[in-house]
């Protein structure tokens, strides 16, 4: 899905803000540094996980997007959507480098997004991932969210990531349509945001590696093949979480475009996408 905003002037709006996670600040202590994880998760995030805890300190950098059209042109989606509503969606993401140009709109992300079409253009979403941009910290990669309460980017420099690592991810809603966004770290799920979505306790999920090519400076980004797995859905209501395979209802996109090239191991919960 292509992003409704423009990317221009986001270098200009940088700013420092705090995590948008209002009552959760009081629900669950501040997450203190410490090491990547040593070991996948040991259960689902939520407010009720062992350890649970806040992202800690502020976000160092978001970026505010004006609301302006960009050329689709520029965007290229690798990997899959659900056709039809989930209550969330984990797994993992490896890291890499991508030849992103500093001081342009360019962009790599490996990312899990819950959205809604609101009708009339307007579509409602929260995404969590690693990305690499051109604009902020350029030659880095860094734990991020985007929400289309704020419409920032909002990055997460306490979490260190580079090309190599691999990062769990968990985006999922409570009953009342409360999106929370969590990082698997120091061995215990880290909440990074949490937000008031109109797109209810139900969302259409995805998982894409998306890459971004400046519009006004084109150009080939070369991308090493990012792998995906473990990617499990969680249903509406309280059934467990269970992988996503063929028996979903999934939309994907084309598989080589642009370059980039996206291969299933296993139809839908295992893959790689980069460059071809």
């Amino acid at each position: 899905m292509t992003r409704w905003c423009a990317l221009t002037g986001v270098a200009a709006a940088l700013a420092v803000a705090a995590p948008a996670n209002s009552s959760a600040d009081r629900q669950l202590p501040r997450c203190t540094p410490g090491p990547a994880s040593t070991r996948p998760p040991t259960g689902p995030a939520g407010l009720g996980s062992p350890r649970a805890c806040v992202a800690g300190g502020r976000v160092l950098e978001s970026a505010k997007v004006p609301a302006t059209a960009f050329t689709p042109s520029g965007y290229h989606h690798l990997g899959a959507g659900t056709g039809g509503e989930w209550a969330g969606v984990s797994g993992r993401f490896s890291v890499v480098d991508g030849s992103v140009r500093p001081r342009t709109y360019d962009f790599v992300v490996g990312r899990f997004m819950a959205k809604r079409d609101l009708g009339g253009g307007r579509i409602a979403w929260l995404e969590a991932g690693w990305a690499e941009t051109g604009w902020a910290s350029p030659g880095r990669q860094r734990v991020y969210t985007f929400n289309t309460n704020t419409n920032r980017w909002q990055f997460y420099d306490q979490y260190q990531v580079r090309p190599g690592d691999q990062v769990w991810l968990d985006l999922s809603s409570d009953p009342n349509g409360l999106w929370r966004a969590w990082l698997w770290w120091d061995n215990r799920w880290n909440l990074l945001t949490q937000q008031q979505l109109p797109i209810g306790a139900g969302a259409y999920i995805e998982q894409y590696v998306e890459v971004h090519v400046d519009a006004s400076r084109q150009t080939k980004i070369d991308v090493p093949r990012v792998t995906v797995d473990n990617v499990r859905l969680r249903p509406l209501g309280d059934g467990p979480a269970r992988y996503w395979r063929e028996d979903v209802a999934t939309v994907t996109g084309a598989a080589a475009r642009g370059g980039f090239c996206l291969d299933w191991v296993t139809r839908y919960d295992t893959w790689t996408a980069g460059d071809c």
